[in-house]
């Protein structure tokens, strides 16, 4: 029998990520009035977003650096067009200090040659087959859980986990290991905030990834490690830093926003019985009700880019070395772009044209799987808890954050088997 490494646990062992976490992202009720009043402003400001949501600043970042926003869909999308003047180099402050060579952090060429390889492996025929072999026994586990009591949080029994024992079980670690990787998955993302923690879980996880990636290749399996190190595009494999920074960022990039992205849709489903009946009847709608959820109230509402030279853009002349805040939030809410943008509505025709995954050649890899994940995990929550509806003798679901968004509780209601 192989034996797995091991883990090593913060040096604070009962330091929880979680608890931080609106440090990072803010706990703010509702941003998008806010960020409609902005939008009005014009398509460019200068301005910093986390200064102007009172959240403090990200201190990666160069202090010197000019930030501007972008408010507009139309502005928002050319810039995640045009990488070569909007560039992904701002990531190499943040998400480089945790989370290594990243191909989040990569301009092209070299984007394109890792991320043609990571792409051979998420193409959708693959993702598809996850659904029944990984998704499916992690969500119906999970339901077992509670489905016999009648009521239910669905965010702490539910929406906050499967995601993650998902990606354990694409990894093929045992749950004790999957439990501290998720800490130190997410403690690693507070290096914005809280450095020396950051630091410290970055390099736990850095230490761990290269033996696990060792082990998997002198005995491969048909675990997602494995598929990685073997899968090459003409000749070319992922090199064991790019492979270490992947999965160090896959329980923030993968498990957080469909965490997020699914306790967004359900919360909105519980605030609109009619739509979630709808739904129930004729399941043709899923695909549509996702990618409103994710336009809607989308779990990243904003993207950084790195202005590579100076350009004028729409009315405003942005220099070379600026932090650009792409509004994806604001994006996903502009009139010019969605007919009544502030009414979550499942039949939207042109739901599927947000920015929530990003745009342009960094789209997220991840995306076919996510939709999939949620596609699975709703399609259970509808089939095995009838009559679904918000517990009223609850708080009824509140989102929280500014930089990324969810319900910390979904309370509900059902009819128990």
């Amino acid at each position: 029998m192989t034996v797995l490494p091991k883990l090593r646990d913060l040096e604070d062992a009962t330091f929880s990520p979680f608890m931080e976490e609106s440090l990072l992202f803010g706990a703010h009720d509702d941003p998008y009035p806010f960020l409609a009043e902005l939008r009005e402003k014009g398509p460019v400001l200068k301005a910093d977003y986390r200064t102007v949501m009172g959240l403090g600043p990200d201190i990666t970042f160069p202090a010197d650096a000019p930030h501007y926003m972008l408010m507009s869909y139309e502005a928002c999308s050319k810039a995640l067009l045009t990488p070569s003047v909007f560039s992904n180099q701002s990531y190499m402050y943040n998400l480089g200090a945790c989370f290594g060579r990243s191909v989040s952090t990569m301009d092209a060429p070299e984007h394109g040659r890792f991320r043609r390889i990571f792409q051979k492996v998420f193409l959708p025929q693959y993702v598809k087959e996850w659904g029944g072999s990984v998704v499916d026994p992690v969500v119906n586990e999970l339901l077992e859980t509670f489905i016999h009591e009648g009521k239910a949080d669905l965010v702490n029994q539910f929406t906050l986990l499967y995601p993650f024992g998902v990606i354990y079980k694409q990894l093929d670690l045992p749950p004790e290991e999957g439990k501290i990787f998720h800490k130190l998955a997410v403690t690693q993302t507070l290096v914005s905030v809280m450095r020396d923690k950051g630091v410290e879980a970055s390099d736990k996880l850095g230490e761990f990834f290269p033996r696990l990636i060792a082990q998997r290749r002198a005995n491969p399996g048909d675990d997602l490690v494995s598929l990685l190190v073997q899968t090459e595009v003409d000749g070319e494999y992922l090199p064991e830093d790019v492979l270490v920074s992947f999965f160090r960022q896959l329980i923030n990039a993968a498990g957080d926003t469909t965490y997020r992205g699914t306790s967004v849709l359900l919360a909105n489903l519980l605030k609109h019985p009619d739509q979630m009946e709808a739904l129930r009847q004729d399941r043709s709608l899923l695909p549509n009700a996702i990618e409103e959820a994710l336009r809607f109230d989308g779990p990243v509402l904003e993207q950084s880019r790195w202005t590579t030279t100076d350009i004028d853009f729409f009315g405003t002349h942005i220099p070379a070395g600026s932090l650009i805040h792409v509004m994806a939030g604001s994006a996903n809410r502009d009139p010019a772009k969605f007919d009544n943008p502030d009414v979550f509505d499942i039949r939207r025709p042109n739901a599927n044209r947000h920015l929530s995954f990003s745009g342009g050649p960094h789209i997220c890899i991840g995306q076919h799987l996510a939709r999939v994940e949620m596609t699975r995990a709703i399609n259970a929550i509808l089939d095995r808890l009838p009559n679904l509806k918000a517990d009223p003798d609850m708080p009824p679901a509140q989102l929280k954050g500014a930089m990324m968004r969810v319900p910390h509780h979904l309370h509900v209601t059902f009819d128990p088997s």
